[in-house]
This record gives structure tokens, C-alpha cells and sequence, in this order.
């Protein structure tokens, strides 16, 4: 559709430091793009067309991303007085507003990115496919009868697609790198404490960052958005260099571990070639590849965990949603998946349940990273353990719950873990199926090196670059 389509953040903002192309030039091509593509791809939740125009006339020529067309998802970071659905029926109807804006919206202001849609999600981002019932799904641009992934699958989509070089995104167990890796696009989920939380939110695992097309384009926009405000619960030393000046420079030899199974999952032999591969790629470069990862993955008490918090999770979706909408939640609000993991009716969680089950992850995540303090430097996974399932295979409408849980839970078997630990985490496009369907490698690394993950990183992307576009592109 237009050369731009093909350019990363990175290039498109070079190109009008250089005045080789104005912003609004840049925004309005990308609308152009959502306006011809989108109806085919349903990744955009909701069109912001004068918001982005309005954006324009404030923005500041010396940012980094000055002008750069990105989405914001439908779900946690967003600007005040712009829709806001979270995949949810109840507030589609109302035409629900975001009261205010958040902190890391405000960052990609900052940044100079300028929003030009909201990016479809699964409803309150608790799914690893994105088929809001109340939006439609969102399809993949590999192949339309297949998932993108979730939660962020409408941004995977729309970046794997080329409609925006990069879009908001954010992780609670996996909704960064699952539709990275099903959609053959750079997923970062970065350290706890490197991203700015919004001030009411106490959860150890959720992260917002973005998804985008290369490794330089993860590392500036990280260098752009990083950083803590007042009151933080978790915090991090800034990094000693920008991580941008990461991006090819020498890691020198690492000694790594490659873990091919996972628990509560069966790996599909294409995810275990991904990893393998991988290893060897590493290799080649001079690194110590072993086949290794933590013992405590393994853990039965995991599944305890899972037991205890996603009720509470699932049950204050209901008590959020009560608050944006001004009265109580009744089932005809929300999708049948929610409303019956959440239980409403059913017992609750004791508090010494809860508590209990809190020490014992985090003595569960002290076990796993004793791993890297054994003297591992990565871990390379699958980032998940198949590729991408048809969306007939997860749609709500046509299985019950329980069904649609037990099909999506192996998903986070390799990515739900890093939540908790609050390791750096990159999913990678470095792997193509017999079929043609992209599936994604994982690198790990320890909390607050993401300097280290943008080095190798760099150098697979050098190595193995991923040149290849979807069927359904826009350039």
C-alpha cells in the first residue's frame, strides 16, 4: 500500500529527522492502511482518527518517535476522554470513555508516538486468543483462520500486518510474547520495576510495554518509556548505558541453557525445534549451550498457586467492571468465560488461603532463580508449546468454559513463570513451521538485564534476520 508499511519505528522517525517525510504523513498513511486492511485483519477496537490529528499539533519535533503511528491496546495504559472497552460487551454499549490518562500513555506521548486506534483484546486480556465476542477476533495475518494470539493479539496483528511499526501491549502471564511468537514479531516483556505501574495497581506480575517488528525498535522505545514515578512498589536501578547502545554490541560467552518441556504441557515438535535450533544458532556464535533450565518449573505447587489466585483475579474483573459501569454486574454483561471461572455465586478464597499461597510463590520463585544464580547467564524456551491453533479451536461461542481453559492454560506453560519472577523476557520470530506459521523462541535472562537480552537478541536477528511478511500486508 505504501514503502512506509515497511519500516520499523525506528526508520520511520529517521526519516523525518532527516525531513524526508512529515509526521502527519506518516499518521495519515497509517490510517489509510487501518482503513483498507482492517475490515479483513479486525485488529482495531475502536478507530482514533482525530485524537491522532489532535496529537499532531502538540507534538514535540525533538522526541525520539516524533510523529511514529502506533495503537494503544484496548486494555490497561490509555488516554483520558478516548474509548476504553476492554474486549467488553457492557462497556462497548456504553460507549465508555477512559477517565484518565495513565502513566505509560503519557510516556508514549512523551516519546512522540502518536495513536492512531485502539488495538482489539480478549475480554479483560484473561485469554491467549483475542476473540472479544462483543468486537469479533482478530485474525492472523499468517493465516486468517488462525489465531494471533492473546491478549495482545490485536496489536501482533496490526504490527505483523504493517499497519503501525509497533503498538501498546502489556503481560500478566504470557499476553506480550504469546502473540509475539504466533505472529513472527518482537515481544519484550521487561524486569518488574523497569516499566512504571499505575498507582492502584499492587499486582507482582503484570507489565506494559509494546510490541514491535526488530530488536532496535524494542530497545529505543524501552530507553524512551523506562523508569519509576513516585510511590513505586518495585523499583530498579536505571540502566549504566541507554539499551539502545546494546543493539550490537558484543555479549561476549555466555553459557546457556536450552529447556524444551514444560510443565502441564505436551510440546509440539515444531516449539521443540524453535529452542533447538535456536541452541545451535547460539553455538555457532560462541556461546556454551547446554541442555538445562530450572528444576522448580516443575513444581506441583504451581497448579496450587493457579488454584487459589485466578478466582480472586477473575473475581475483581467483576468488581472493576462494577465500578466503570456504576452498578452491579449482571452475567448479560460479560462473556460466559468470565463469569463462570469467576464464580460469583460459588466459595470464596479464605485470606489465610491467599496468604499462604502468596509466601509459597514467592519461595517457589526464589527456587527458580537459583537457576541463574547457579551461574546461567540465559535460558532459551519455546515461548509457546505449539503453534497457533485455528480460532474455531477457541471460540467462546462455541465451547463451554471449562473447555476453552483447559485448551488455552498449556499456553503459558513456558511464559506465565517470568510474570512471577519478574525476569526480562524477548520472544523472537526465529522459527517458521513446516506449514509456513511463525512460532517464537523465548530468551530469559536475570531481573534487570535486559542490556543482556538486546545483545544476543541482536545478534539472532543478525544471524537469522526475519525478512519474511504474512500474506496479508500492507506494503
Amino acid at each position: 500500500m505504501d514503502e512506509l508499511a515497511s519500516l520499523d519505528a525506528t526508520a520511520q522517525a529517521e526519516a523525518v529527522r532527516r525531513g524526508e517525510v512529515r509526521p502527519a504523513e506518516l499518521v495519515e498513511a497509517a490510517l489509510r492502511r487501518i482503513e483498507a486492511l482492517d475490515p479483513t485483519l479486525g485488529a482495531i477496537a475502536a478507530p482514533l482518527d482525530e485524537f491522532a490529528r489532535a496529537e499532531l499539533r502538540e507534538l514535540d519535533p525533538a522526541a525520539p518517535f516524533a510523529g511514529v503511528p502506533f495503537l494503544m491496546k484496548d486494555l490497561g495504559a490509555c488516554f483520558a476522554g478516548q474509548p476504553y472497552y476492554a474486549g467488553n460487551r457492557a462497556l462497548l454499549e456504553i460507549g465508555y470513555k477512559a477517565p484518565a490518562t495513565t502513566y505509560l500513555a503519557r510516556r508514549f506521548q512523551r516519546a512522540g508516538l502518536v495513536a492512531v486506534g485502539t488495538a482489539k483484546a480478549p475480554e479483560f486480556g484473561l485469554q491467549s486468543t483475542t476473540q472479544p465476542l462483543a468486537l469479533g477476533p482478530t485474525r492472523n495475518p499468517w493465516r486468517l483462520d488462525h489465531t494471533p494470539g492473546g491478549s495482545s493479539g490485536g496489536s501482533a496483528a496490526a504490527v505483523a500486518a504493517g499497519l503501525v511499526p509497533l503498538a501498546h501491549a502489556n503481560d500478566g502471564a504470557g499476553s506480550i510474547r504469546i502473540p509475539a511468537a504466533w505472529c513472527g514479531v518482537v515481544g519484550l516483556k521487561p524486569s518488574r520495576g523497569r516499566i512504571a505501574l499505575e498507582p492502584t495497581t499492587i499486582g507482582r506480575s503484570l507489565v506494559g510495554f509494546a510490541i514491535t517488528r526488530s530488536v532496535r525498535d524494542a530497545a529505543a522505545l524501552l530507553d524512551a518509556v523506562h523508569g519509576n514515578e513516585p510511590g513505586d512498589l518495585y523499583r530498579l536501578p536505571p540502566p549504566v548505558r541507554p539499551f539502545l547502545s546494546e543493539v550490537g554490541a558484543e555479549p561476549g560467552p555466555l553459557r546457556i541453557g536450552v529447556l524444551c518441556e514444560a510443565p502441564g504441557a505436551a510440546v509440539h515438535p515444531e516449539a521443540r525445534a524453535a529452542a533447538t535450533r535456536a541452541g545451535r544458532l547460539l553455538e555457532t556464535l560462541g556461546h556454551a549451550v547446554e541442555a538445562s533450565g530450572p528444576e522448580a518449573l516443575f513444581d506441583e505447587e504451581r497448579a496450587w498457586h493457579g488454584l487459589v489466585f485466578g478466582p480472586v483475579e477473575y473475581r475483581l474483573c467483576l468488581r472493576e467492571l462494577g465500578r466503570m459501569l456504576g452498578r452491579p454486574v449482571r452475567e448479560s454483561d460479560v462473556e460466559p468465560y468470565l463469569w463462570t471461572l469467576a464464580d460469583p455465586q460459588g466459595p470464596s478464597v479464605l485470606p489465610e488461603d491467599y496468604l499462604e499461597a502468596a509466601a509459597s510463590q514467592q519461595a517457589w520463585a526464589v527456587r527458580v532463580a537459583g537457576w541463574f544464580a547457579g551461574g546461567f547467564d540465559l535460558l532459551v524456551t519455546p515461548t509457546v508449546p505449539e503453534p497457533p491453533p485455528l480460532l474455531a479451536d477457541l471460540d467462546g461461542r462455541s465451547h463451554d468454559p471449562l473447555t476453552l481453559l483447559s485448551r488455552m492454560a498449556p499456553h503459558l506453560a513456558f511464559t506465565e513463570a517470568w510474570n512471577v519472577t519478574g525476569n526480562p523476557v524477548i520472544s523472537l520470530p526465529l522459527h517458521e513451521t513446516a506449514d509456513g506459521l511463525p512460532l517464537g523462541v523465548q530468551l530469559v535472562a536475570r531481573v534487570g538485564r535486559e542490556d543482556l537480552l538486546f545483545r544476543v537478541a541482536a545478534q539472532l536477528e543478525q544471524a537469522a534476520p526475519w525478512a519474511r511478511r504474512p500474506p496479508v500486508f500492507a506494503g
